[in-house]
């Protein structure tokens, strides 16, 4: 079994959430944080780890497609896995953690593309069971309506469908991905928008209905999604296809699950990923 802490030098802290946010979260299915996440420095050692990784980008590949990039780089688990990001989602997921996945959402200044409504679950359904994800929005720059920070509808991970709306296509050329909700299924003018300043957080249920705006603004916009679950929940290695794994982030495996080795990196699952062509975003 892996280590219980990949990291364990760094010292746990008690909650940063209080009842009445939890129970927000339940009941709206997001929650905003305007508490700094990371101390400073660590926040500022971070921004520059993620501008290296942009610089390194191969030319014409697209910013808001880094997808998983601690595959490659596990020196971002530090800051993934790193107590005062745990702290913020136990209260939520409880104290046995996986870490299911992050993405760097960078929009670009000018033309950064638009993310159509949609669920996270619906992407992951077979390979998380049950679904049971909190994804930490981490800002990296301000995210504002400008430049096209994140929307949800408030409530949507608790109607009938459950994270499991059906859906259309749009086009491509100008959004993140080929597909959206359908629009009888949702209602836009109930959209909150999830304006942040540099290390601040959201946290969403996977289940939620969200999107955001293209970026047309003379301002960048980055975030970095890192995606939690607990434990007891079982990851289908069966429909990873080899292209994902989950690491044991605190606590112990309550579900039977395998994790991977958080010192190394993973260039041959990085591979299988470009040769399927595989990437699914969200925000």
């Amino acid at each position: 079994m892996t280590p219980l802490s990949p990291f364990p030098g760094l010292a746990t802290k008690p909650s940063r959430l209080g009842a009445e946010q939890v129970a927000r979260y339940r009941d709206e299915g997001y929650l905003i944080c305007q508490q700094p996440v990371l101390p400073e420095q660590r926040f500022i050692a971070l921004k520059a780890r993620f501008e290296k990784l942009l610089g390194d980008l191969p030319a014409g590949e697209r910013p808001e497609t880094m997808d998983v990039p601690h595959f490659m780089h596990p020196d971002l688990l530090e800051w993934a896995l790193d107590p005062a990001v745990l702290d913020l989602v136990e209260p939520i997921v409880g104290p046995d953690i996986a870490l299911f996945s992050t993405h760097f959402v960078c929009k670009p200044k000018g033309n950064g593309k638009r993310v159509p409504w949609h669920e996270d679950s619906a992407y992951w359904a077979g390979q998380i069971e049950p679904m049971e994800v909190c994804t930490l929005w981490l800002a990296i720059d301000p995210s504002t309506r400008a430049n096209g920070c994140m929307m949800v509808i408030p409530h949507t991970h608790n109607t009938g469908r459950k994270g499991f709306s059906d859906y259309g296509e749009v086009d491509s050329r100008s959004s993140v991905f080929s597909t959206e909700i359908l629009r009888e299924q949702r209602d836009d003018a109930r959209r909150a928008y999830i304006e942040l300043q540099p290390n601040q957080c959201s946290l969403h249920d996977a289940r939620i209905q969200h999107g955001s705006e293209p970026n047309t603004s003379r301002t960048r916009r980055c975030g970095w999604t890192l995606r939690f679950c607990p434990t007891r929940v079982k990851f289908n290695e069966s429909r990873f296809d080899g292209m994902h794994q989950v690491y044991l982030a605190r606590g112990a495996d309550r579900g039977g699950n395998r994790y991977a080795d958080p010192t190394r990196s993973y260039p041959e699952i990085m591979r299988k990923r470009a040769e399927a062509g595989r990437y699914k975003s969200s925000h």
